[in-house]
């Protein structure tokens, strides 16, 4: 097990609002054994960021073969 606040170089309370910000989107699960917590990455939250991102992805792909197409029709 990894103390992610020992790691990085900002404070433990940047660390903890940044995983909490990670939690709420659903991204980690937390368990809170005594008065230590363990983040977990949350494989349902990650799945649905990676859906979302292919969506863009997509939606960008697409417009820019409008657009390219538009330009080779001028």
């Amino acid at each position: 097990m990894v103390d992610i606040a020992n790691e990085m170089p900002v404070s433990r309370p940047a660390v903890s609002q940044h995983l909490k910000v990670l939690k709420n989107a659903g991204l980690l699960v937390v368990h809170q054994p005594g008065t230590r917590r363990l983040y977990k990455v949350d494989p349902k939250g990650v799945e649905m960021m990676r859906k979302y991102l292919d969506g863009l992805w997509d939606k960008a792909l697409a417009s820019y073969a409008a657009f390219a197409e538009a330009e080779e029709g001028n």
